[in-house]
């Protein structure tokens, strides 16, 4: 897999912060399966202390703080706006820093929950960051998350592909880096047992968006995260242009209806307790 340009990742989601939740209908989609999740697997002990890493507009967040009102709440993000969006979403008394999922900035056996949903596809090093969880985390505190797996997007990307193969222009896609590779359930799977969680489970399941058209969906990708939509090159003109136009026709003429255009995510779910 390709090392993820987290610059670049978080440079967009700083940028998108404040229309971030005007353009991510699935991430709210995954939040309250995942809200499900979590109440399954805390309703024998409550959490007191919990973590959200990639805690964005505070979502998440919000809603966990209404279900464990005695809890004391800590959220985390790469990008500095999403925290302020985050700051003004919640109570005072939520812990809010702005840092790095590889290198959380907390003290180990510190929190006996720790959560995270539509974040950990921005990450190519699973197994850093699972190992600062299980740090952070006392013994037997819970993890649990979600991501977005291998087939989220599968349109874009196969349109794309075609377009490119079309004009003649594969090498291109070498110069922009290529469509944003997302992990599978089994590498997610391996990571979390290498890193020593007991307990492990992982599952998938998908959702699917609906879009007026193609630059309305591709819009609301870059808002998601840049690194998930074609990049113009340097000095890409006229022949970029004619590729994306190429691409936003076969993606209609293949995947279109009535409706609109799809975006089809698969959803990985993960569980491990330390």
């Amino acid at each position: 897999m390709e090392r993820v340009d987290r610059q670049r990742v978080r440079k967009s989601f700083h940028l998108g912060a404040e229309q971030y939740d005007q353009h991510t209908p699935v991430q709210q989609l995954v939040i309250e399966q995942l809200l499900k999740i979590i109440e399954q697997h805390t309703s024998a002990k409550k959490p007191q202390r919990i973590l959200d890493i990639g805690c964005g507009t505070g979502r998440l967040l919000e809603q966990v703080g209404y279900c464990y009102q005695t809890a004391a709440l800590a959220g985390l993000d790469l990008a500095p706006n999403m925290i302020k969006q985050a700051a003004e979403r919640l109570p005072e008394t939520v812990c809010l820093m702005h840092g790095d999922a590889e290198d959380l900035p907390f003290q180990s056996n510190c929190f006996d929950l720790v959560l995270s949903s539509s974040t950990f596809q921005w990450l190519d090093r699973l197994n850093l960051c699972f190992s600062e969880v299980l740090r952070v985390l006392e013994p037997d505190g819970q993890f649990l998350f979600s991501l977005f797996g291998k087939g989220t997007l599968h349109e874009l990307h196969c349109s794309w592909q075609q377009a490119l193969e079309t004009e003649g222009m594969e090498n291109w896609q070498k110069r922009t880096g290529g469509p944003h590779c997302f992990h599978t359930p089994e590498q997610v799977k391996s990571s979390l047992e290498a890193t020593g969680f007991n307990s492990v489970k992982v599952w998938s399941g998908h959702e699917r968006i609906w879009y007026s058209d193609v630059p309305q969906l591709l819009q609301a990708i870059r808002k998601i995260g840049a690194a998930t939509a074609p990049r113009t090159p340097a000095g890409g003109g006229l022949g970029w242009r004619r590729v994306l136009h190429l691409m936003a026709d076969i993606y209609r003429k293949q995947f279109g209806s009535a409706d609109g255009v799809p975006a089809s995510y698969q959803v990985i779910y993960a569980t491990g307790r330390r």
